[in-house]
């Protein structure tokens, strides 16, 4: 068996900083989708954080955005976090995982992965 592997990188960079789950997964993903052309399975995937700063450096409000809806997804990743911490990383997961039983089973702590359901829909 003869594979050839490709290493891509690719990158974008956020308006503004952001600790919110769903603003960097819907990020990610929409560079994901821009970019990968679907001809070959994926062996690896992955996505880091560049630029961090610290969550208490003022950050300019968005005219446009709903302040109120961002405070309330801050709000459900700290809820998330807690009762991962309180209960383990098993007792609270994304519906989306639950699309494929092998990767359903893996510890986000050590793996983060998606089902091949989460990018075709």
């Amino acid at each position: 068996m003869n594979e050839e592997y490709t290493a891509l990188s690719r990158q974008i960079h956020l308006r503004q900083p952001t600790n919110i789950t769903n603003e960097i997964v819907t990020a990610a993903f929409q560079l994901f989708k821009d970019n990968y052309k679907w001809e070959h399975p994926i062996r690896s995937l992955g996505i880091r954080a560049a630029d961090l700063v610290l969550d208490d450096i003022p950050v300019q409000l968005d005219l446009f955005g709903n302040q109120e809806k961002k405070e309330k997804l801050e709000k459900l990743d700290r809820t998330v976090d807690e009762i991962r911490r309180r209960f383990g990383y098993f007792s609270i997961q994304r519906a989306a995982m639950y699309q494929d039983k092998v990767l359903s089973h893996l510890d986000a702590g050590t793996h983060t992965v998606h089902p091949h359901s989460y990018f075709h829909g």
